[in-house]
């Protein structure tokens, strides 16, 4: 055989390889951009095309980011410990959380009055005396499910209807705001009181999509009444007229002035608004502070420290729905301006620091 024809064998064998790589990795990437959103929702196919190279490029992120690094749902220096010492992560978030409400530079980020606003957050169980404040995008929905339970509505969670979980007619979880002033200075002294969070802007693009994309609640006035009023207002080029765009949404988060446009919008905006707004972590002292991308861990944890795990369980956690996924940041703030990004981390940085996510500095650099 000659050296020509050698050489030719050779080139087509080593395209064979590549090409098998390449199918390899288009659905390696496939099946792990398939992105699980809120429990009980679809995966989310992330849509954008991409080149050869950048498959590649994009299968060596996956892999390096396999490699073991620190939970990034812990505050900083906090490692995962087995489940009968966590008990400690719990105390170093809650002394994280003391830590910076005494600081007096994030002041103005970190506290809120105990309003009306704060109280309606609080759902009340008197039975197994809980308070849970509602924080929505972070398994909330669940969490709603166990109070209903240990109400006595229902005998288990997999009992209730939908439609009755966030009808506060009919599931019978009183809110705080309900009660009279002693009341509630009496629960908020004497209670167990938690609630959970989530990286902030994880948090942030699960209410964009629940809210706009997918609505699956059919709430029409998110699509009718609000999405046009934020288009209206932030939208740079209004010869425009498609649906709301993400960086429309950040723009609005991020303004300065947001508030007299939230004004209009009424309580739909407790789903994009910071934990510190919604449940006053440095003016009410919780027993617990769960986080969601740890959540196989807190809700038992959660169950046990309120005395009722041998009364209730959490709903079964799809796989994967709790992590982290930075990928799915990327590319949702891929077409964000640095200056919408650092106007919006502004906003959230309270949630940032009180929780311990780090500073998102490979959206801000």
């Amino acid at each position: 055989m000659s050296d020509t024809m050698r050489h030719h064998w050779l080139l087509l064998g080593a395209c064979g390889w590549v090409l098998l790589i390449l199918m390899f990795a288009s659905k390696f990437i496939n099946f792990n951009l398939r992105v699980p959103d809120d429990y009980g929702g679809k995966s989310e196919p992330l849509s954008w095309t991409v080149t050869a190279t950048k498959l590649i490029k994009s299968l060596a992120r996956e892999l390096e980011k396999s490699e073991p690094q620190p939970a990034h749902q812990l505050p900083e220096g906090t490692v995962a410990v087995n489940g009968e010492d966590w008990q400690a992560v719990e105390s170093e978030r809650l002394e994280l959380v003391s830590s910076v409400c005494r600081n007096g530079s994030l002041k103005n980020l970190t506290h809120t009055p105990i309003g009306k606003f704060v109280l309606d957050r609080i759902f009340v169980c008197d039975k197994h005396k809980i308070l849970f404040c509602q924080t929505p995008k972070v398994g909330n929905t669940q969490w709603k499910k166990v109070l209903i339970v240990l109400n006595g509505a229902f005998s288990t969670v997999e009992e209730i209807p939908e439609n009755v979980v966030h009808d506060h007619d009919k599931n019978g979880l009183p809110r705080l705001s309900s009660m009279s002033e002693k009341e509630i200075a009496e629960r908020l002294n004497t209670y167990f009181k938690f609630f959970i969070v989530r990286d902030p802007f994880e948090r942030l693009i699960s209410a964009f999509k629940d809210k706009f994309l997918q609505n699956p609640r059919f709430e029409p006035w998110y699509k009718h009444d609000i999405a046009p009023a934020i288009i209206r207002k932030y939208r740079k080029n209004h010869m425009e007229t498609t649906g709301l765009r993400f960086e429309d949404f950040i723009r609005y988060l991020g303004d300065p002035n947001h508030k007299r446009v939230d004004r209009q919008f009424g309580d739909h905006i407790i789903h994009w608004v910071t934990y510190v707004e919604l449940c006053a972590p440095c003016d009410i002292k919780y027993n617990v502070i769960g986080h969601h991308e740890s959540l196989e861990r807190d809700a038992p944890y959660i169950l046990k420290a309120a005395g009722i795990d041998h009364l209730v369980s959490y709903p079964t956690i799809p796989p994967g729905i709790t992590s982290y996924n930075r990928t799915k940041v990327e590319q949702y703030f891929s077409g964000i301006s640095k200056r919408d990004i650092r106007r919006l981390y502004a906003r959230f940085h309270g949630d940032f620091r009180l929780f311990g996510y780090k500073e998102p500095d490979f959206l801000l650099n």
